[in-house]
């Protein structure tokens, strides 16, 4: 898939993936054109449940659906109105509004997303969470795993892939968007304006980890399932 577009960007120092941006996205209807990626999927049976195992060529996503009573990687306040567990619980997740830090997030349509595309710094996080014991719940409700193949965006819908350009040295990554972020924090008001977190296997695929950001491509990944 070749989509070109260019927004301006400020790079920013890495810091805790913690300025609500009221146009985050540049949505072009009919620019999505190319390759429909196929994502095969397996089940592998563990002694925590099911894992759920995708793959995209040469991409591998296992996913596992955290414990209800993991911590949140973000401090979310609610979620489509409701306690954000009870939301998880209920899977009203996907594209419902949600609070974090006091600030109201209304994700994009599910339609839109399908014709997303920005450039802009990506940063990655996991850190925050080396300070909290035992696992933890990305905001659809799956277990984090900071050497997977994922991201966290503020607007995407929930569970969603998309292709990420790191366009400082040309290296890509298709990873699947699970969780929020990044949010700004009191250590870094502008962390916020990042327009994609990566977990820190994707930041090591884009050769970005030891930098902490980087100016990127993200678009809509066009992807069916087999």
């Amino acid at each position: 898939m070749r989509l070109k577009f260019f927004l301006p960007a400020v790079l920013f120092l890495l810091s805790a993936g913690c300025v609500l941006i009221t146009a985050p996205y540049d949505v072009t209807k009919g620019a999505v054109n190319g390759s429909v990626w196929v994502v095969k999927t397996g089940y592998t049976v563990t002694a925590a449940g099911t894992k759920t195992v995708y793959r995209i060529g040469k991409f591998t996503y296992e996913v596992v659906k955290a414990p209800l009573e993991w911590p949140l990687t973000h401090d979310f306040q609610e979620i489509d109105g409701l306690p954000p567990k009870e939301a998880i619980r209920l899977g009203r997740v996907k594209n419902f509004p949600y609070t974090v830090r006091g600030r109201r997030y209304l994700p994009m349509s599910v339609e839109k997303a399908e014709h997303y595309r920005e450039t802009g710094i990506a940063s990655w996080y996991g850190y925050e969470t080396r300070r909290r014991s035992g696992g933890h719940m990305t905001a659809d409700g799956e277990a984090f795993e900071p050497s997977g193949l994922t991201a966290a965006h503020k607007y995407l819908p929930l569970p969603m892939y998309v292709r990420v350009v790191n366009l400082e040295n040309g290296r890509s990554v298709i990873v699947r968007v699970n969780d929020r972020g990044p949010f700004p924090c009191d250590e870094n008001p502008e962390a916020g304006k990042r327009i994609i977190d990566l977990s820190m296997g994707a930041a090591k695929k884009l050769g970005m980890y030891d930098q902490g950001t980087a100016m990127v491509r993200v678009e809509a990944a066009r992807v069916r399932e087999e």
